[in-house]
């Protein structure tokens, strides 16, 4: 597996990887119009594009070096949107790390994450901040094996159905991951 940065050309297999493994794990929540509307929002091609483009966003693609073919990504953003929950001066926000869902398990989400704290640790991040779903269990487990930790309960909308999320923390300058406030 070979790690890339996103180009505009990847655009569309951003935005179906985005909606497949969404959809993989998360769509029996959701009434269909919910659904629609999130999918529209965080993963038509448009709102892909843009990110891919910006000066917030960085991708980093998982890609088969034989086929060429994206096995997983991880977007990152900085500034942080979760930065005043927190004592970090310069936290970094990983937004999306997802893999195929007929891959999972593979070590492809590992490499993804271990490349994001490695551009957290360059880009002088003093902490890494993620939103999990509260009941996404098997993500909070992988999360807690990197050193994360939770500092808040948040929310994340669908449309208009509202879920409780927690926001975890890494602290990569030594200091406790801990809730501001």
């Amino acid at each position: 597996m070979t790690l890339r940065p996103a180009t505009p050309d990847d655009v569309e297999s951003l935005a179906k990887l985005g909606r497949d493994s969404f959809c993989a794990a998360f769509a029996h929540l959701y009434r269909a119009d919910n659904l629609a509307a999130f999918l529209e929002q965080a993963y038509a091609p448009a709102v892909v594009a843009g990110e891919v483009r910006d000066d917030l966003h960085r991708h980093c693609l998982a890609v088969d070096p034989a086929s060429g073919a994206l096995l997983g990504y991880v977007k990152i953003r900085v500034p942080s949107y979760y930065a005043e929950y927190s004592g970090a001066t310069n936290p970094m926000a990983l937004c999306q790390l997802y893999t195929d869902p007929a891959r999972t398990g593979m070590g492809i989400g590992a490499m993804l994450m271990d490349w994001a704290l490695d551009e957290a640790r360059a880009g002088g991040h003093d902490a890494v901040q993620l939103s999990v779903w509260s009941e996404n269990y098997g993500a909070q487990r992988f999360y807690a094996r990197y050193g994360f930790a939770k500092i808040a309960d948040i929310h994340f909308d669908v449309g208009d159905q509202r879920d409780e999320e927690f926001l975890f923390e890494l602290r990569l300058d030594g200091a406790r991951a801990s809730s501001a406030g």
